[in-house]
C-alpha cells in the first residue's frame, strides 16, 4: 500500500468576500458560485472545528500547516481565530502546528497584533510596491487609494514584532520597475518576498452570473490589459536577481530563487508551480467545499465537502491524485526537451493555454519568461549549488562575484567581449552596465 499523501489547504472561511475591490482579483467573482450565501459568507463555527480536526488527521506526519485567506480573513474577527486556535489544542495537541495568514493588512489593529504575535502567525502582506504602483489596482470599491492603509497595518505588525512577509503580484504595471518594487519591499522591513505573476484570461458574456475569468481550457478567451507579459516577468525577475545576486544572498529570501537553486540541488521546488506533479495544495471555501486547487475553483474541479467527506479521503482520492499527475503527463513536446524542465515542469496548469514554438496547444503562457530567468541566472545558481554541495554558505557567492570584478576592471575586457564573470554576456550587457 502506498503512502498517503499529505497536503496543504488554502482556507477561505470569509469566502471571496473582502473589503477592496482590486481590479485583477481572480477570486471576487467566485461570489457566483455561491449566490446562496451572500448574506451568510461566514465560515460557521460546526465547519472550522471540521476543517481543524480533518486537516490534522489528513497529514501523515507531525507537521501540520494551516494557511488563512480570503477574500480577506480579517472580516472574520479575532474571535474566530481565536476559537480555530482553540481547536488546534483540541485536535493537534501532540503535532506542530503551524499558522499562515495572509492579509491586506487594512484592518490591523493593536488587538489583531497582539494575537497574531501570541499565537506565533506568520503573516503575509499583499503589496504591490510603492504608493503609485500598488494603488494603480489595488483599491476600494469605490475606487480609492489603499496603499497608506497597507503601511499603516505594517507598521502595527513591527511594533509588535510579528513576522512577516510580502506577496506582490506583478502586473502589465508594476514589471517594468522591478528595482524600485524590490528595494521598496526590503525597505519596509519584508525578508522574505513572493513575486506572483498575474495573467488571467476573459470571455465577453451578457449574463452577470457567469464567471469572466476561465480555465485553460476555454478557447474562446482573450488575454486581460492588467496581464504580466511573459518575457517581461522573466525580465522582472532578472533585474530583482541581479541586484540579490551581488547584495542579499542569505539576508532576504526571494521565493522563486529558492525554488531555482533547490532545483539545480536536485532537490524538490519549494513551490507547486515549479513542482513535477502537484494536487495536493487544495483550496477550502466557507462552507466546506474542497477544490483542486486555489486556482482551479470551478465547478469540475471540487473533490467534494468536508461534511460528506474526509479532507484525508479527498486528498488520496483518483480525482486529486489524477489533476497532480496530468501536470506532469500533459506536457507539451517543447517542454519534454527543454534544458530546463529539471527546474520548471512546464509550470502551473492554469498557464497552459498558449501555443508552443512548434505550433503545439496546451503550452505554458509564461515560458518564454521562465527561460529568459533560468537561462540568465543558471551560471550563479550553479556556483551557489557548488557552494552548498561543499558545506559553505551561497552567500560565499558574492565574495566571488566582487573578487571577478574586481580582475575585470584590471583585465579591461571591450564592451563586446565576453564578461569575465562567466555569465555567457558581453561585458556591455553584464557587469559593464
Amino acid at each position: 500500500m502506498s503512502q498517503p499523501y499529505s497536503c496543504h489547504v488554502m482556507a477561505k472561511p470569509s469566502g471571496s468576500i473582502c473589503n477592496i475591490d482590486c481590479h485583477y482579483c481572480f477570486y471576487l467573482e467566485k461570489e457566483k458560485l455561491y449566490p446562496e450565501r451572500n448574506s451568510n459568507w461566514q465560515m460557521s463555527d460546526e465547519t472550522l472545528e471540521l476543517y481543524i480536526k480533518q486537516q490534522i488527521e489528513a497529514q501523515p506526519g507531525d507537521e501540520v500547516d494551516f494557511a488563512w485567506q480570503g477574500g480577506e480573513p480579517t472580516l472574520l474577527g479575532i474571535d474566530f481565530y481565536r476559537k480555530a486556535v482553540s481547536f488546534c489544542k483540541r485536535y493537534g495537541s501532540h503535532k506542530n502546528i503551524r499558522h499562515a495568514f495572509q492579509t491586506n493588512a487594512i484592518l490591523l489593529n493593536d488587538e489583531w497584533c497582539t494575537f497574531l504575535k501570541e499565537n506565533d502567525f506568520l503573516v503575509g502582506v499583499s503589496i504591490d510596491g510603492p504608493e503609485h504602483l500598488h494603488d494603480h489596482y489595488r483599491v476600494t470599491s469605490s475606487g480609492k487609494a489603499t496603499h497608506a492603509k497597507v503601511m499603516q497595518g505594517i507598521s502595527l505588525l513591527k511594533k509588535h514584532n510579528v513576522e512577516f512577509n510580502t506577496l506582490t503580484v506583478i502586473s502589465d504595471n508594476n514589471a517594468k520597475h522591478a528595482k524600485e518594487v524590490y528595494e521598496f519591499l526590503i525597505e519596509i522591513g519584508s525578508r522574505y518576498l513572493q513575486f506572483i505573476p498575474l495573467v488571467e484570461r476573459e470571455i465577453a458574456t451578457n449574463n452577470e452570473n457567469e464567471l469572466r475569468l476561465v480555465e485553460p481550457g476555454n478557447s474562446l478567451a482573450s488575454l486581460t490589459p492588467w496581464s504580466v507579459p511573459s518575457w517581461q516577468y522573466g525580465e522582472f525577475l532578472n533585474q530583482v536577481f541581479d541586484i540579490w545576486i551581488q547584495r542579499d544572498v542569505g539576508r532576504i529570501f526571494v521565493q522563486t530563487f529558492d525554488s531555482t537553486l533547490a532545483s539545480w540541488l536536485g532537490q524538490n521546488a519549494g513551490i507547486c508551480i515549479f513542482a513535477e506533479t502537484c494536487g495536493h495544495a487544495l483550496a477550502l471555501e466557507a462552507n466546506g467545499d474542497l477544490y483542486n486547487c486555489d486556482h482551479f475553483v470551478y465547478p469540475d474541479h471540487k473533490l467534494g465537502n468536508i461534511h460528506d467527506v474526509s479532507i484525508y479521503e479527498m486528498n488520496n482520492g483518483d480525482k486529486a491524485v489524477q489533476f497532480g499527475l496530468d501536470k506532469k503527463d500533459s506536457l507539451t513536446e517543447d517542454c519534454k526537451q527543454c534544458e530546463f524542465r529539471f527546474a520548471c515542469h512546464g509550470g502551473c496548469p492554469k498557464h497552459r493555454f498558449a501555443v508552443s514554438k512548434s505550433g503545439k496547444p496546451n503550452h505554458n503562457y509564461f515560458c518564454e519568461g521562465y527561460k529568459h530567468y533560468f537561462a540568465h541566472t543558471s551560471v550563479r545558481m550553479k556556483q551557489m549549488g557548488q557552494l552548498l554541495q561543499q558545506q559553505r554558505p551561497a552567500a560565499q557567492i558574492m565574495d566571488h562575484i566582487r573578487a571577478q570584478k574586481q580582475q575585470s576592471l584590471k583585465a579591461s575586457p571591450g564592451r563586446n567581449d565576453p564578461c569575465p564573470c562567466g555569465s555567457s554576456l558581453k561585458f556591455k550587457k553584464c557587469c559593464g552596465r
